[in-house]
């Protein structure tokens, strides 16, 4: 009996691992081999410094561990570039203070980035887009050490997932 159950249980994981249509992120069977993702230069009027290495290093990282695709340094069948175009701090709420000043009860971190996608096998999957996201936090920290290091990784998670959605997903 046990035997059986060994053979069914294999069986099963071999059709469904033998099968392109069917996988767990969603992405749909695609005609490439190779992805490229470019340097994402960092070109907001307020610099964070090295949040367009770690935003470049998370979308490779992304696409590698949702896919079987291989990265490539050039001559990608896919290819990711843009630029992160704005990163900015805004005050969501006010509250007063004791001194009768009135401080922000909650800030905002916003990040957006343009990202340009080129599908060399398909080119009616091209597309050029802005994606954003925020984090927000209380008014009384500043985005610094591990607030700042939670906010862009939860926006980065949030960004590069959507980016990853409309390229490959087509969700």
């Amino acid at each position: 009996m046990k035997k059986i159950y060994s053979l069914f249980a294999f069986l099963s994981l071999f059709m469904l691992s033998g099968c392109s249509v069917y996988n767990f992120t969603g992405a749909k069977p695609i005609d490439a081999k190779t992805f490229q993702v470019n340097f994402f230069q960092n070109n907001a009027d307020l610099i964070e410094p090295g949040i367009d290495r770690t935003f470049t290093l998370a979308l490779q990282e992304l696409i590698m561990n949702q896919t079987n695709l291989n990265l490539v340094s050039n001559a990608g069948d896919l290819v990711y570039e843009g630029e992160i175009v704005d990163y900015r701090t805004t005050p969501m709420s006010a509250t007063a203070v004791t001194n009768g000043d009135v401080g922000a009860a909650q800030n905002r971190l916003s990040i957006r980035v343009n990202v340009r996608f080129t599908n060399k096998k398909k080119e009616a999957d091209d597309f050029e887009r802005t994606f954003e996201f925020y984090y927000d936090f209380p008014g009384q920290q500043l985005p610094t050490g591990s607030t700042l290091n939670d906010a862009i990784k939860t926006i980065f998670e949030r960004i590069t997932q959507d980016i990853f959605n409309e390229s490959l997903a087509k969700w």
